[in-house]
């Protein structure tokens, strides 16, 4: 697996108020990327997301509550549906723990997600509208 973080997202609680601390606090500026309910921003090749913690969870499977889900997930974003089924066959011969199986999500992409030894969620997914640099 090819050593990269394309995205870091956090669970928030309270959107607005983490968009004023990224953006009047850090003075970060928001991706075009950015929709309704998440926000990204651009980090020198890697970006940060926040996006509801309850919706997070959800879309990962697990609850928001408790020692279920840390509040944030890691991604690593392929260049198609097959990356994805591959490294996720390949992971699970290792032994890593499966979480969510490959499948369409409601974004529009196709993502599984699996757990490292302290329980942190790490996104597989391949983004059909994120352009993914060499």
């Amino acid at each position: 697996m090819k050593q990269q973080i394309t995205f870091i997202t956090l669970g928030v609680t309270d959107l607005n108020a983490s968009i004023d601390f990224y953006e009047n606090k850090f003075g970060w500026k928001r991706s075009e990327m950015s929709s309704g309910d998440i926000v990204f921003y651009e980090l020198n090749g890697i970006s940060l997301a926040l996006y509801p913690l309850d919706e997070l969870a959800k879309d990962a499977t697990v609850d928001a509550a408790g020692s279920g889900f840390k509040g944030f997930t890691v991604a690593h974003n392929t260049r198609s549906e097959e990356e994805v089924d591959s490294l996720i066959e390949n992971l699970r011969e290792k032994g890593v723990k499966i979480v969510k199986e490959p499948q369409k999500v409601f974004w529009g992409g196709y993502s599984s997600y699996i757990a490292d030894p302290d329980g942190n969620l790490w996104e597989i997914a391949f983004n059909p509208f994120l352009k993914i640099d060499e």
